[in-house]
């Protein structure tokens, strides 16, 4: 750290007006009981976690609001979740309506003569720090983190234009980030679109006039029942990645000690689920992407497609939880210990409204394929930025990289990091 920054408690960044730190009211002070329809908004995690001034729509009274005024919310200050999900942070923008935090946060209220907001929110967020929470925080099924933890970290400032430049590069990777995640969503809204027109017919795509018809799975899908032959790696199915190495996925095999009863799945099987999972409870439906045959678990439906292409469409389809929730409800029976009572062919028995054309499910599978790739090219694109952003608050933040005050905005090392490259 440089001689003219400062390192100073948590507690020690305040102006007398309001305390630093401030934890939600605790106990049946406020409670959801307490909630009104309109009125002062009520922060909570969701909008810390999110960063969404909207995530959640709580309110309470007037009367309630003047009662817990010493846990009000002013533009920016900085709350930090303290219960379950420890160490997020969120600072309050502009035009935030008056309101009040609730017993999961804490509101942290700087001197903003001393340390800016912005700053102050990025030296919060810096993984050392965030590892720091971590260590600090306690408990057993739900972990806490006490205001006396908190205040007592602390934190590296430098001098105020220095802390404005460097908020302003932040700033800058944040808003390409927030441009590449609003892509990304557009790319979800798109493929929702796909679902309720393209998939179902509503849209035909130009040149294809060919039937679409309402037909069981047993009609376009059969279970091949080809067991492991000893050669295959096991495989498990996850939500957002599809078929997935156990080993690398989950850091160990899960499997059986004699496989020789597994599933083997051919490249562009359809693979189900038979367990409840997140978001779907009565399983998920996968086509394996991988390109050579693996097995599962013998619990697992294997069924291999009319096409590859007709998988791709069946794939895209039931990535959607209502989807796949409307389509296995009426074969499924719950058992009393949550498990899901369904045999492959009774699976099978389910009727979806499908293309009979080879060449328009094909065609239709290109633009799965293609929405597919653009998504993981933007996936990639955030983690990159992310990573960049991490190491630049490493640089930044404990003062290895100092900034130009007076002409470009790139980092420049400090004499003491060139030598020690």
């Amino acid at each position: 750290m440089r001689e003219d920054w400062a390192e100073c408690r948590i507690d020690e960044l305040g102006n007398g007006r309001r305390p630093v730190l401030k934890a939600g009211p605790f106990g049946s002070a406020v409670t959801k009981a307490t909630y009104e329809p309109s009125g002062y908004k009520v922060y909570g995690q969701q909008e810390v976690v999110a960063k969404d001034l909207n995530a959640e729509a709580y309110f309470v009274s007037e009367a309630t609001f003047r009662r817990h005024k010493s846990c009000a919310v002013e533009p920016g200050d900085i709350l930090m979740t303290m219960m379950g999900t420890i160490g997020r942070v969120y600072r309050v923008p502009h035009g935030a309506p008056k309101g009040i935090i609730n017993p999961r946060l804490v509101r942290i209220a700087f001197d903003r003569s001393r340390i800016l907001p912005e700053f102050a929110e990025a030296a919060l967020e810096q993984p050392p720090l965030q590892r720091l929470l971590d260590r600090r925080s306690h408990g057993g099924t739900m972990q806490g983190l006490n205001l006396d933890a908190l205040a007592s970290i602390r934190l590296s400032v430098p001098p105020l234009p220095e802390q404005r430049k460097i908020a302003e590069i932040l700033r800058t990777w944040d808003e390409a980030l927030e441009k590449l995640t609003a892509l990304r969503a557009l790319n979800i809204r798109r493929r929702v679109w796909f679902r309720t027109h393209l998939f179902t017919g509503k849209v035909r795509l130009p040149g294809f006039t060919g039937e679409w018809r309402v037909v069981p799975l047993s009609e376009v899908l059969h279970e091949h029942g080809s067991k492991s032959t000893g050669a295959e790696e096991v495989y498990s199915v996850s939500v957002h990645k599809g078929l997935v190495n156990q080993v690398e996925h989950l850091g160990r095999s899960f499997s059986a000690a004699n496989t020789d009863h597994y599933n083997r799945v051919l490249p562009g099987d359809i693979v189900y689920t038979k367990s409840p999972t997140g978001d779907f409870p009565l399983g998920i439906i996968k086509q394996s992407k991988i390109d050579r045959e693996v097995i599962v678990s013998p619990l697992y439906g294997v069924f291999t497609p009319q096409t590859y292409a007709l998988g791709v469409v069946l794939d895209a389809l039931f990535e959607s939880p209502l989807a796949a929730r409307n389509y296995l409800h009426p074969l499924v029976q719950k058992g009393a210990k949550n498990t899901i009572a369904v045999t492959n062919s009774q699976f099978l028995e389910g009727k979806l409204r499908l293309p009979m054309d080879p060449g328009e499910q094909a065609a239709i599978a290109d633009i799965v394929n293609a929405s597919h790739a653009e998504c993981a090219g933007i996936d990639a694109e955030i983690e990159a930025l992310t990573r960049q952003k991490r190491g630049l608050m490493q640089k930044l933040l404990t003062g290895e990289w100092r900034v130009p005050l007076n002409h470009a905005e790139t980092p420049i090392m400090t004499e003491e990091a060139e030598h020690a490259g």
